[in-house]
């Protein structure tokens, strides 16, 4: 019998192409989107309605797709978005906003299903994090901030879920290919005149990561390879130069924060 397995925000980027590649090999994929009904017709899985910064639209998603399934396998948490700009500039609101969905939302899901693994006593939870949950780069702080928050809380999860025999991992892509910077919220109207050339110069370098990008097949072979693991690891850096960035963060701090000022002087 195929695993089932529920990717949320499925109907582009990481998620598009996890879902796409899992249903050619045979699994029974479900995606969700906000706007199911405009990819009908255009990816050949399942696609539900689902809004994770939603707590009404949560509990129904969790509703129906229990009707149309008895056991779920692997949870793909995958839904969100980026914030860019420089923090002082980025209104407190808008801030928010991005952790009630790139945490929050991701929370609110893994709870509302968490019975129904609880209760067949199996199942992992993998969540795209990123590298920026392991460093604060400029420019990211609050979509930084999200992931870091997203790592810590499924480092916890983990201890507490494995008395179930639910596995609990993390993916943590550096620069990929997707739609994501095209998608990213950029404040605008609060510009601060002592920033002026620092925000010419770490938009350059972010626009540079944006440019220079891998293609994302690597994340998904990663994700893929995580759902067929017995145990799984928690932490799983994944892309170019991922595991010297670990390792600078970890053991050479003083070097890492050197290589990420000199980044900018290249501007």
């Amino acid at each position: 019998m195929s695993k089932t397995i529920l990717i949320t925000g499925a109907s582009s980027g990481f998620g598009l192409m996890l879902a796409t590649q899992l249903h050619q090999k045979g699994f029974n994929v479900i995606g969700t989107s906000r706007e199911p009904e405009k990819y009908k017709g255009k990816i050949a899985f399942q696609l539900l309605r689902l809004d994770i910064a939603d707590d009404n639209s949560i509990q129904a998603f969790a509703k129906e797709l229990f009707s149309k399934i008895s056991t779920l396998d692997v949870l793909v948490n995958n839904a969100g978005y980026m914030v860019t700009g420089i923090a002082e500039e980025t209104p407190i609101e808008l801030g928010r906003q991005q952790l009630e969905t790139n945490f929050w939302g991701t929370v609110r899901v893994t709870n509302a299903l968490l019975p129904y693994f609880r209760k067949q006593r199996y199942g992992k939870i993998i969540t795209v994090s990123s590298i920026v949950a392991l460093i604060g780069p400029p420019n990211l702080s609050f979509y930084s901030a999200s992931k870091h928050a997203v790592q810590g809380y499924f480092e916890s999860l983990r201890y507490e879920l494995n008395q179930f025999n639910i596995k609990v991992s993390v993916v943590e892509p550096v620069w990929f290919k997707t739609n994501i910077g095209q998608h990213s919220v950029t404040p605008k109207g609060n510009e601060i005149a002592d920033y002026n050339n620092y925000r010419k110069k770490v938009n350059a370098l972010t626009q540079k990561g944006l440019d220079d990008a891998q293609s994302p097949e690597a994340v998904v072979n990663t994700i893929t390879k995580l759902i067929g693991t017995k145990e799984p690891k928690f932490s799983n850096p994944v892309g170019k130069q991922s595991g010297m960035i670990v390792f600078l963060r970890s053991f050479a701090p003083k070097m890492f924060e050197s290589t990420m000022l000199k980044s900018l002087d290249k501007f």
